[in-house]
C-alpha cells in the first residue's frame, strides 16, 4: 500500500522560508506525477504545485508570483516544496498528492489518488 508522509510545516514569521517534504513508502508508480495542495480556513482545497514525471514538466500557481518552487528528490522518492517569502495567506494545511495526471490537470485535485495527511503551515505578521 502507498503512503505518502507530509513533514516541515512550522510556525513561521512573515517573510521567512520553510521546506516541506513528502515521502514516498510503498510500490508507488515512477511514472506518477505528483503535487502539493493547501487548505486554508474556510476555503477549498488549492492547487500550489505539481511535477508531471513522465513529461519532465512541472508547474506552480500563477498567485504564488514564484515564491514556491517544486522538486523531486527520484532517488530517494521525496517530493519537495520550497516556500519563500511566506505570508500570513500561506496558512493552511500542506498536502501531498500522487497519481496518473497530466501536465494540463497538474494543479486539479480530483485526478489525483492517493493522498498524505498534511503538514500545518502558520505564517503570523
Amino acid at each position: 500500500q502507498v503512503q505518502l508522509v507530509e513533514s516541515g510545516g512550522a510556525s513561521v514569521q512573515a517573510g521567512g522560508s520553510l521546506r516541506l517534504s513528502c515521502a514516498t513508502s510503498g510500490d508507488i508508480d515512477r511514472s506518477y506525477s505528483m503535487a502539493w495542495f493547501r487548505r486554508a480556513p474556510g476555503k477549498d482545497r488549492e492547487g500550489v504545485a505539481g511535477i508531471a514525471i513522465s513529461q519532465h514538466a512541472s508547474r506552480s500557481a500563477d498567485s504564488l508570483g514564484g515564491r514556491f518552487i517544486i522538486s523531486r528528490d527520484n532517488a530517494k522518492n521525496i517530493l519537495y516544496l520550497q516556500m519563500n517569502d511566506l505570508q500570513p495567506e500561506d496558512t493552511a494545511i500542506y498536502y501531498c498528492a500522487a497519481g496518473p495526471v497530466s501536465y494540463s490537470l497538474l494543479l486539479d485535485p480530483a485526478p489525483y489518488n492517493v493522498w498524505g495527511r498534511g503538514t500545518q503551515v502558520t505564517v503570523s505578521s
